[in-house]
């Protein structure tokens, strides 16, 4: 095993010995230990219940010794991921990325919480306008800053709440990490730098998730997805979602896709694509897009949206199903309701 194995394994025993489920990552922060079944891309999917290492975060654990083992068979590993969701810590990872140079964005397209300019993506800024509109004081707790000048703020859910990963859907710049999810580790070594804990931050105990955040991290419920869709065509759509279609129509040469899926993304999972796909169709053709490109670009949105408000997988996996695995398991990004 050579040194950045080493190190990476010494900070991924240290986050065990605190209750934390990992599993070792490449420079690329993916899974490192190769799937047994690469040879066989015809095999059903499988977590774990083979009994062999390679099934990425349905192999994090808190033993030492699976950990140990997990390195062993990957020497190559420089960094290490905590796996979300998982008792005893029920961890919610919240992502604010940095991106200086990043595309701009609408005004206030999703609401208050929305904090975009036009010299990119500001995470930290989205999330304190998210806490002055909804009544919550961000805690101080684990903070562990990224290579791009991000950081990634660990907080303790509840017991019994699955919170699902997602990417932008409470604000630009706010991705989060729930169940089925992982966090890259501090002290974890990738291609592009180092992740360290933030100065002062405590080191292994996340804060509790304020109750307005959590709020905002449930998945839209079926009722509320039924009133909006419930909408009659000649109705005017709320000004959230003209916003939208502002948004495509501000589009620069180079942007117009990928604001496009988008705004479009954002309008399915409040259960209004459907009643805004046309007038988002219009607005890319009238910046230049095919009408063709157009389309395909909001049905790519559609299923997008489709699957992030499917609920996740049964997690942890059943522990039955982990029982060969060499050295035992202990029983161990997608929601958001937008605030609009």
């Amino acid at each position: 095993m050579g040194v950045m194995a080493t190190i990476a394994l010494a900070h991924a025993l240290a986050a065990s010995a605190r209750g934390f489920r990992v599993i070792p990552l490449t420079r690329a922060k993916l899974p490192a230990v190769r799937s047994p079944h690469h040879r066989d891309p015809e095999s059903p999917p499988c977590r774990g219940a083979c009994g062999r290492l390679g099934h990425g975060i349905h192999d994090a654990s808190a033993d030492p010794e699976t950990v140990r083992a997990l390195f062993a068979a990957a020497p190559w590993a420089t960094a290490y991921g905590i796996a979300c969701g998982c008792a005893p810590h029920h961890l919610i990872g919240v992502d604010l990325d940095v991106r200086p140079n990043g595309p701009t964005a609408p005004q206030n397209p999703r609401g208050p919480g929305d904090v975009t300019g036009r010299n990119g993506t500001d995470g930290p800024a989205a999330l304190a306008r998210l806490a002055r509109e909804h009544g919550f004081t961000v805690p101080r707790t684990v903070t562990v800053l990224t290579p791009g000048g991000g950081r990634h703020l660990w907080l303790s859910g509840p017991p019994g709440l699955t919170v699902a990963n997602s990417a932008g859907r409470l604000a630009p710049g706010i991705d989060i990490r729930g169940s089925g999810g992982y966090l890259v580790g501090p002290g974890s070594a990738a291609a592009h730098g180092s992740y360290r804990l933030a100065p002062g931050s405590p080191v292994w105990t996340p804060a509790p998730v304020p109750p307005a955040l959590l709020r905002l991290l449930r998945p839209p419920s079926p009722a509320r997805l039924r009133a909006s869709s419930g909408r009659r065509p000649s109705e005017r759509p709320p000004a959230a979602l003209t916003a939208l279609v502002r948004f495509v129509r501000e589009s620069r040469e180079g942007q117009r896709n990928d604001r496009l899926f988008w705004a479009a993304c954002r309008a399915y999972e409040t259960g209004a694509g459907a009643q805004l796909a046309p007038d988002l169709v219009q607005a890319a053709v009238d910046i230049g897009l095919t009408c063709r490109e157009a389309r395909a670009t909001v049905a790519s949105a559609a299923r997008s949206a489709a699957r992030h408000l499917q609920p996740p997988a049964v997690w942890p996996p059943p522990l039955d199903a982990r029982e060969g695995r060499r050295g035992g398991l202990p029983g161990t990004a997608q929601g958001g309701a937008i605030p609009w």
